[in-house]
């Protein structure tokens, strides 16, 4: 069979729906007009629903077929605190330029103003979810796109408010540019696989900017996390790319930019620390390449409990910080190598700028504070600059292995 003929045929059997594909029109402020769900009933695939701006109250509008639902002037989507505005039943599916608010919520269903059940290749873009239980919620999901969409949630306590973002169950979703604020978790995965978040910004959450659990090759860039809970969590995973994000004044008892928990064979390179409570907080991490990260004016730069092993520092600066490192154990297995400590006293004689002796940035202060944080009260009193200078003679609590053999003279320029 010729070829061009083949060509043909093909064109005609994928693309015709497509030569036919209508717009619907939706209007609040003409009584004439269909309903949103009715347009969508009416509608076949790859037609464009496109609504104009006013408020609707249509309970639960549900998607079953692939079509664009597009906003014009920003309409609103009001759930009336009882309903899930828009639920996504089907693939290719577009929904751009809403205002989505006031979803119901529950103790026991996870409501949304968006939710996409079992589908692929949905786009869910430049909408503003209000005052949403969940904001965006994927489950079973798969080559989705989640992108510039703005989330805001009344702070309330945390059994009583859902994630911004949600996903469970999903694979290669892309989580781009969007702005989340007063959710439980700003962004939240749950055995999400293959699967990018990048440059979203995500403040003021009552728990996490970001949580991921049982999620693995996955990568996370460029957000910014800031005065949440706590940062970011990263618990029972392997294989996560975190690189060239800002962690930022996650402040407050217990609180950090990273959680490191039963983590493995992932990298954090490129990545601020800045102001937070403690800058990373690892328990039973192994295989973590740390590289090229800032520690700016944190509590502790970082926690690193007993129960890691072959986490690997290199290149990275320690700036302002109260404790550069901290453990709770004398057995340490990880290494540090080629790192700037701006405590380091030590000195540079052949001018290769690397120091001559070791620096050891466990101080015993900061291992009594481990066992014993009421000494915390003592902080800046002569009694713990004294205990720190004679455990740098004779050390004897602090852990001998733990110690940078090559520290830099200079901050490296990052």
């Amino acid at each position: 069979m010729n070829i061009k003929y083949i060509f043909i045929v093909f064109c005609i059997v994928h693309c015709s729906p497509l030569l036919h594909a209508t717009t619907i029109w939706v209007d609040a402020q003409k009584n004439n007009t269909v309903s949103i769900t009715k347009a969508l009933e009416i509608a076949n695939s790859g037609d464009t629903v496109l609504v104009f701006e006013g408020v609707y109250k249509e309970k639960n509008i549900v998607i079953r077929k692939p079509v664009v639902l597009i906003g014009s002037g920003t309409p609103v989507l009001d759930g009336e605190n009882e309903y899930e505005i828009i639920s996504v039943h089907a693939n290719n599916v577009v929904v751009r330029g809403f205002e989505i608010k006031n979803s119901g919520t529950s103790g026991i269903l996870d409501i949304a103003g968006l939710k996409i059940y079992n589908a692929r290749y949905v786009t869910v873009s430049g909408n503003k979810f209000t005052n949403c239980f969940f904001g965006i919620y994927a489950q079973q999901c798969a080559d989705c796109l989640i992108e510039n969409n703005e989330l805001t949630a009344a702070k309330g306590e945390k059994q009583q408010s859902g994630n911004g973002i949600h996903c469970w169950k999903c694979d290669s979703m892309q989580i781009i540019a969007n702005t989340i604020a007063g959710h439980r978790d700003g962004i939240y995965f749950e055995f999400v696989t293959n699967s990018i978040i990048w440059r979203n910004t995500s403040t003021h959450n009552l728990r996490y900017g970001l949580h991921f659990m049982f999620s693995n090759q996955d990568t996370y860039a460029m957000n910014i996390f800031e005065n949440n809970g706590a940062g970011v969590s990263v618990m029972f995973s392997h294989d996560v790319h975190m690189y060239h994000n800002y962690f930022t004044h996650n402040w407050g008892d217990g609180a950090y930019g990273i959680l490191l928990k039963e983590i493995s064979d992932s990298y954090v390179e490129g990545n601020y620390f800045t102001g937070n409570t403690t800058g990373i907080y690892m328990e039973g991490a192994s295989r973590i390449h740390m590289i090229k990260n800032v520690f700016r004016d944190n509590g502790w730069g970082l926690k690193i409990q007993a129960s890691s092993m072959d986490v690997e520092l290199t290149n990275n600066n320690f700036l302002g910080n109260t404790f550069d490192v901290a453990t709770n154990g004398s057995l340490v297995l990880n290494k540090f190598n080629n790192n700037y400590w701006d405590k380091y006293e030590g000195y540079d004689l052949n001018k290769d700028k690397i120091g001559d002796v070791p620096y050891r940035p466990v101080s015993m202060y900061s291992m009594i504070i481990e066992k014993y944080p009421p000494a915390m009260l003592l902080f800046h009193s002569l009694i713990t600059t004294l205990l720190d200078r004679s455990e740098k003679v004779i050390p004897s609590l602090t852990p001998e292995s733990l110690k940078d053999n090559s520290p830099l003279m200079q901050p490296l320029k990052l």
